[in-house]
């Protein structure tokens, strides 16, 4: 069936899409000593400043380019942002300083948009009965490739499972600058694929409907969508605000910091694996149960094994509830989508989904401020159990929030 081919499809560009990222991700510190000449003292700075433009410039850019898919094609965004990004990825490997590359990734966040558009597509293609094993197979498509944003996972986990079997590979064989090559090539074909699988059907045009407008936050006025773009902030704060000091708290449950990079990485992937696992049983569950009720569960499970996580002063016990915790959060994301699905019109897709990337993008912004500003006040332990306890008042909002029937378009949230 056509829909069971476009998800494949759709899965795959995303698994290119996240691999191309973490292919090269934790190598920009080296790749700005070693070939754009930065001095270890400063590149701290360049690399935050690199890192930030991209996540800032996209977040901003997301909600226009979901306009645009709207008003004239998904496709044509799709079709967009792979491109650009090809350009882009190829382009930081011809750059000889760090402010070239700082120009380079601002054009990056110029052209993202690949992953809503995505969305948009899936949304618009996939049954009614199927929507929520879809949007459970596409988060686990982008975990499976390792997208940093949805489970805040640490670069380290990257840099020993994933980047030392390609990007680790490819820098030790080639250099750092194949890598870049790679990954463009990579969404060239993601590009290529879009261009000649994904049939985009006309358009049926809606006589009520209101001109979409470039910079658009009407559809944060149905409750739904409000509240999911709240709940995928938030979320997305809490998975952060962890990440600078997780660590140096793996650190201090070992009691060293003998082979910190290695023991981090094994504890961060397990949280992925655990995602790849769940994430389309939580697709099915929302189909059979309702879309709310598993966003209810996912988040309270999240949050509960969030707590519990550090009440262990062993590693090994901190290990196995952060996959058991990674079993119940899988849920969140895949629920959100499909709610943002059932709550907006066919022609809203591409803004609903732009929207939550910027409301993820802001989360991903504060969150390691606020991780980091509490480290001058409390333990590690207390950090990452808040992060955990922060979904508890979330799923009460939510809950408390819900609607009686129907929202937004009148579409049942079943």
């Amino acid at each position: 069936m056509r829909w069971k081919f476009i998800l494949g499809l759709l899965t795959t560009c995303a698994v290119l899409m996240s691999m191309s990222y973490t292919m090269l991700i934790p190598f920009l510190p080296m790749y700005l000593i070693q070939d754009l000449g930065v001095v270890k003292a400063d590149v701290d700075m360049w690399s935050g400043a690199i890192f930030a433009i991209t996540f800032l410039v996209s977040g901003i850019m997301a909600p226009i380019w979901g306009a645009l898919a709207d008003k004239k094609s998904r496709k044509l965004m799709a079709l967009r942002a792979g491109f650009c990004l090809a350009i882009t990825y190829f382009l930081g490997g011809l750059v000889t300083n760090p402010w070239e590359l700082l120009g380079v990734r601002f054009i990056q966040g110029l052209s993202a948009g690949l992953w809503p558009a995505l969305l948009a597509i899936i949304s618009v293609e996939s049954p009614k009965l199927k929507l929520g094993f879809c949007m459970g197979v596409m988060q686990g498509g982008m975990t499976a490739g390792g997208v940093l944003y949805i489970l805040g996972l640490d670069a380290a986990f990257y840099q020993i499972f994933l980047s030392s079997l390609f990007g680790g590979l490819l820098a030790d064989q080639f250099g750092m600058r194949m890598a870049f090559f790679i990954a463009a090539a990579a969404l060239f074909l993601i590009t290529l694929a879009l261009l000649f699988f994904v049939k985009e059907e006309p358009r049926k045009p809606d006589p009520n409907a209101k001109p979409v407008k470039i910079w658009d936050f009407s559809l944060c006025r149905i409750p739904a969508v409000k509240r999911m773009l709240i709940c995928a902030g938030v979320v997305q704060l809490t998975i952060l605000m962890q990440q600078p000091i997780m660590p140096l708290y793996v650190a201090e449950l070992q009691g060293s910091m003998e082979r910190i990079v290695l023991i981090s990485g094994i504890v961060f992937s397990v949280t992925g694996i655990s995602g790849v696992l769940a994430s389309p049983g939580w697709g099915i569950l929302g189909q059979n149960w309702g879309y709310r009720p598993v966003l209810y569960l996912s988040l309270l499970g999240a949050g509960l094994f969030g707590i519990v996580q550090v009440f262990p002063n062993s590693l090994e016990w901190f290990t196995i509830w952060r996959f058991v915790g990674g079993l119940a959060f899988a849920g969140i994301f895949p629920a959100i989508n499909a709610v943002l699905t059932v709550s907006t019109n066919a022609n809203d897709k591409g803004r609903v989904f732009g929207l939550s990337y910027l409301a993820q993008q802001l989360g991903a912004v504060m969150g390691p401020i606020v991780g980091g500003a509490m480290t001058a006040y409390f333990s590690y332990k207390f950090i990452i159990g808040m992060s955990g306890f922060i979904c508890l008042p979330l799923v009460l909002y939510l809950f408390l929030k819900r609607p009686a029937k129907t929202e937004g378009t009148g579409t049942p949230l079943v």
